[in-house]
């Protein structure tokens, strides 16, 4: 009676610790994607430090030509984990780029944080880019990027790389950057090129060359200058790495959903069991009280037939005597016939109560049959019946005793169901390898479809005379031999009771 006290607060425990397993894993997987994000922004912050490389190395004077960048980035872009990459101006136009296209619309969302969607991550970079890698101590000047040469424009780009703002087109320079071997229409030669003032470091500075007007160097700087990039990272690996840290973390849930549902089916097995090993002692303590009760009756009625035989004799005696009344002898005789009626009850009572030691035997069932008959010669007789036997000679194991207990009280009762003149036939048949059947049958008025299982109980009868205890001896017996009896309608009209799994040996 305690577990079930308890079980309201174990089974509130079992659904608390699924739950507690729920949300480790609920938090356990918010951290694997955020480390996944992380990892990932990471990455580009490695990307970044390479493309700040890259504008180094191919930076000439302050500037880096768009024909050559362009081809760093998409090397950048061939590892796919860079799905595209822009270099913006101080306005946010896009002064080059490769990969997909992004959208202004991205970039506002993304602004100086990281925009996630489901394909990518958009990172902004909102920083000085030129800054970040003008060399030391120099002014925070942007890197320019020169676009490529248009003849139609006529600009000072070719495909080589870009030339210094100083050079003029069609010509060819050196390796510091003086014009050799000047084409004849272009004039004569103009003043070499200056490099501008030395800083304290004696390295050229990278500033607004002399025969560069401020507002057209401004001009430059604006357009093409770099102060920042946009980048969109694949998402790829992320999505997959969390995908499947999800489906884990599912499955732990469901394993732990498992553990608990079987902890609980444990723990309901546990209470049941004791529940029923409590029902098991309160039943064998109330079985040992009924078996006190049955010894204690049975010792009663033994006891009773005594005095009920003296009774017997004395009204005999009396019924006899020739001094006597015709009347005290005919109330002697009905002494007499109830003294055997009561007599007959107890004998049943003790035969149904008493415990049954089963020693089988190998038992002929048709010279079982012919003693049992032989002894209700007189009953038969006495009601004109037609007795048939049907027999094959079979051998069964069985209590001999017993099996001619059940015989007996099955004809006895076959013989009280049927009218004066009427007919009772007992047949045995072998009904498989190993099993036998023996039926009784009459041509009384049967029993009814909805008395057939209560005429085995105790004291049901549908005789007059009858105890109402002849049947459940049958029925006992039956059982203990592990047989079975049925109650069944005879056509045209009667009943028939079959005792079958007779287990049959070889004669």
């Amino acid at each position: 009676m305690q577990l079930n006290r308890r079980s309201p607060i174990v089974y509130g425990a079992i659904i608390a610790a699924w739950l507690g397993i729920v949300a480790w894993q609920a938090v356990e997987h918010f951290r694997v994607r955020e480390e996944a994000r992380g990892a990932v922004v990471n990455r580009a912050r490695d990307i970044t430090t390479t493309l700040g490389v890259v504008i180094r190395s191919q930076r000439r004077f302050g500037m880096v030509a768009q024909d050559r960048i362009e081809p760093a980035l998409n090397e950048l872009i061939k590892s796919g984990e860079l799905k595209s990459i822009s270099l913006l101006n101080a306005g946010g136009a896009v002064v080059a780029s490769a990969g997909e296209s992004v959208t202004s619309d991205k970039i506002n969302m993304a602004g100086s944080a990281a925009y996630w969607d489901e394909r990518g991550v958009t990172l902004v970079n909102l920083v000085d880019l030129g800054s970040d890698v003008a060399p030391t101590g120099e002014a925070s000047l942007p890197v320019i990027v020169m676009p490529r040469r248009d003849p139609a424009a006529g600009t000072n780009i070719d495909r080589r790389g870009p030339r210094s703002p100083w050079q003029r087109p069609n010509r060819e320079t050196n390796a510091v950057g003086n014009v050799e071997n000047p084409s004849p229409s272009d004039g004569p030669p103009g003043p070499p090129p200056s490099r501008g003032e030395r800083n304290s470091n004696g390295r050229p500075s990278f500033g607004r060359p002399s025969w560069v007007s401020e507002e057209e160097f401004k001009t430059l700087i604006e357009k093409q200058g770099l102060h920042g990039f946009v980048m969109v990272m694949s998402t790829e690996g992320l999505r997959s790495r969390v995908q499947s840290d999800l489906w884990m973390r599912v499955l732990i849930g469901l394993l732990g959903g498992a553990a608990v549902g079987g902890l609980a089916l444990a723990w309901r097995s546990l209470e049941m069991s004791s529940v029923l090993q409590i029902r098991l002692v309160r039943a064998s303590a109330l079985n040992n009280h009924l078996k006190e009760m049955n010894l204690a009756a049975a010792g009663l009625a033994h006891e009773t037939r005594n005095p009920l035989n003296i009774i017997r004799g004395l009204a005999q005696l009396i019924s006899k005597e020739t001094d006597s009344s015709p009347d005290v002898r005919n109330k002697s005789r009905e002494i007499t016939d109830e003294v055997d009626r009561v007599t007959a009850q107890l004998n049943e009572f003790i035969n149904y109560s008493k415990p049954r030691e089963l020693r089988r035997t190998a038992v002929k069932l048709d010279a079982v049959i012919s003693e049992v008959t032989q002894a209700l010669r007189f009953d038969t007789e006495d009601k004109n019946i037609e007795l048939s036997l049907v027999e094959e000679g079979l051998t069964v194991e069985a209590d001999e005793q017993s099996l001619r207990q059940v015989v007996f009280n099955l004809l006895l009762n076959a013989i009280q169901a049927v009218p004066v003149g009427g007919r009772i036939q007992i047949v045995t048949r072998q009904a498989g390898a190993a099993d036998a059947i023996l039926d009784i049958r009459d041509n009384g008025p049967g029993v009814p479809a909805d008395q057939r299982d209560e005429i085995f109980k105790p004291y049901f009868t549908t005789h007059q005379k009858g105890t109402g205890l002849g049947l459940a001896v049958v029925q006992k017996i039956v059982l203990a031999h592990g047989w079975d009896i049925q109650c069944l309608s005879n056509e045209p009209g009667g009943a028939i009771f079959r005792v079958s799994h007779l287990k049959v040996l070889a004669a």
